[in-house]
């Protein structure tokens, strides 16, 4: 039988045997340097993720029609990736290629990870979210407050949006006497940021001379890509250093954009922003509605407070009787006129009995008072009071002064009491009987 071409052990076809067996790991050994010395050190491959494995490392695989290609990418890198790993994700990854001996495997050890498109644009958004909210440009206290009763709003947005048409049949109808300004901008394009924060820049600087409330920044819904100028960081410096509340309606219920985010409201569409910010003529009508019958009723209740006070005033015996009162206060001053003449002899005998036994205390106390009672004292020749034997000397002229006069004398001599007969006695004279300094009494034992 002829044998088939590949038959090794056909007549004329002689087997080629290599000189020796290699082990395993010599293979694999000689298939990483052919993977070293046939591809550079790090290469950039772009893929679709399947099969993700998101564990202390990440495992996935990378494909598109033609291939897939295993990669790990180690949790120190994958900590460093800014967006979450998804099944389908395009992206692109940085690394390296290896045969991995313990499974047989040739595999890429991923360094970096990039989304493309769509993944691009969310990490850029994420990115840019995270630097305004540190720079504090969502924080509450910088909010302007909505006006109550907006009379002029400007609208930014296209002329062609939906969105504008939205917003003109919801002030309609709800306040027709509040007034639309139309700022036409592009909302979709390269030069849509550059129109969209000029606008918001003329009416910040215009707006209050104009009488602009508020404003209304919106535009339909659309992919990332067709919102992006609301992302842009143009757009969000605008909103942020607007003058007037800005109202924000972008895209769909779940689009988020970063100007909605700095904006002093957000709203899921365009209809709603109108809603927040004009109020609506039924229920205005039924709040003056309750507010007059609040009032009328305040008013009710005042008047009949009123009612009750002066019907308790007419009751009064002022009101009723007058005459009655004037008698009563006519009694009362013929009393207290009773009262205060017969007090006034009264008080005037007690204080003129008071004034007698004063007077004749002090007449007891007199000097002379005490001089009719025996007591005398005695002057020098300049009239000064002698207290002491030593106040004069021999020769001297004395002069003792008596109730009913005067003697005078030369004194011969004098000596101290302890040498004089003692003819004199003194005592502390009593209450009644204080004189002044010199007086002394006569002792009549001898």
């Amino acid at each position: 039988m002829t044998g088939l071409p590949f038959n090794s052990e056909s007549p004329g076809n002689e087997p080629t045997r290599p000189e020796r067996a290699m082990t395993v790991a010599e293979l694999a050994g000689r298939i990483k340097r052919a993977l070293a010395d046939g591809l550079p050190s790090k290469v950039r491959v772009v893929g679709e993720v399947s099969n993700l494995s998101d564990r202390t490392h990440w495992f996935f695989s990378l494909k598109d029609d033609g291939a897939a290609m295993r990669c790990v990418c180690f949790a120190s890198n994958a900590k460093r990736v800014g967006f979450p790993m998804r099944d389908g994700m395009q992206v692109v990854v940085t690394g390296r290629v290896d045969f991995y001996d313990a499974q047989g495997s040739v595999q890429l050890y991923v360094d970096t990870i990039e989304p493309v498109g769509q993944g691009a644009l969310e990490l850029r958004l994420r990115q840019m979210i995270a630097e305004l909210k540190e720079l504090g440009y969502f924080d509450l206290e910088y909010k302007k407050p909505l006006p109550m009763m907006p009379t002029r709003i400007a609208v930014v947005t296209s002329r062609n949006a939906a969105a504008l048409q939205d917003v003109i049949n919801t002030a309609s109808r709800r306040w027709p006497g509040c007034r639309l300004y139309l700022y036409d901008v592009r909302v979709q394009g390269e030069s849509a940021a550059g129109e969209i924060a000029e606008a918001l820049g003329r009416l910040s600087k215009h707006g209050e001379k104009l009488g602009i409330d508020a404003v209304i920044l919106t535009r339909g819904g659309g992919s990332i890509e067709d919102l992006w100028a609301f992302n842009e960081r143009v757009v969000a410096d605008a909103v942020y250093k607007c003058k007037l509340p800005i109202v924000a309606a972008i895209g769909h219920e779940t689009d988020t954009t970063v100007a909605e985010l700095v904006a002093d409201a957000r709203c899921a569409t365009p209809t709603q922003a109108a809603m927040t910010l004009i109020p609506e003529r039924e229920a205005l009508q039924h709040q003056v509605h309750q507010l007059g019958q609040r009032m009328a009723m305040m008013v009710s209740r005042q008047v009949e407070h009123a009612g009750q006070r002066l019907a308790s005033a007419s009751r009064h015996t002022l009101f009723r009787n007058p005459q009655r009162l004037i008698d009563q206060s006519a009694q009362q001053l013929d009393e207290n006129v009773r009262r205060l003449r017969g007090a006034m002899p009264r008080r005037l005998a007690v204080d003129a009995a008071t004034l007698d036994a004063l007077t004749r205390q002090l007449d007891s106390i007199s000097p002379d008072s005490v001089l009719e009672r025996g007591y005398s004292y005695t002057l020098d020749a300049d009239g000064k009071v002698l207290k002491h034997t030593t106040d004069t000397r021999a020769g001297k002229r004395i002069t003792t002064v008596l109730a009913d006069g005067r003697i005078n004398s030369t004194v011969d001599s004098h000596s101290t009491a302890s040498a004089a007969p003692k003819k004199m006695k003194r005592r502390r004279p009593n209450k009644s009987e204080a004189h002044g300094p010199g007086l002394f009494e006569t002792d009549n034992s001898r």
